[in-house]
């Protein structure tokens, strides 16, 4: 049986507006949201930074959780980003292995 593989993301910019989704090819997606090929809320506020991100192999714990993030409140998510990435750097790079 093949695994496969889930990504929760959020997207951010230098004003730290945050948008999270859900995909399961996080580099092909981040690379949309950058060149805003995809209308909707990042490409309004030219969010191209991701910020952070999550593994799952099951979609549907992986929707679960994207709810569940977008259901807390701004300073909680803000708190998350920060656990792992204080600076808010973009982590493309760092996935794509540059």
């Amino acid at each position: 049986m093949r695994q496969h593989n889930y990504y929760v993301y959020i997207m951010s910019d230098f004003s730290k507006i945050i948008y999270i989704g859900v995909t399961n090819n996080l580099i092909r997606r981040v690379e949309e949201h950058k060149q805003n090929t995809v209308d909707g809320f990042t490409k309004k506020y030219n969010l191209h930074c991701l910020v952070y991100h999550e593994y799952f192999t099951d979609i549907n714990y992986a929707i679960a959780r994207e709810k569940e993030l977008k259901g807390w409140r701004r300073d909680k998510k803000i708190k998350l980003i920060e656990s792992v990435n204080p600076t808010w750097k973009d982590l493309y790079n760092d996935l794509i292995g540059k």
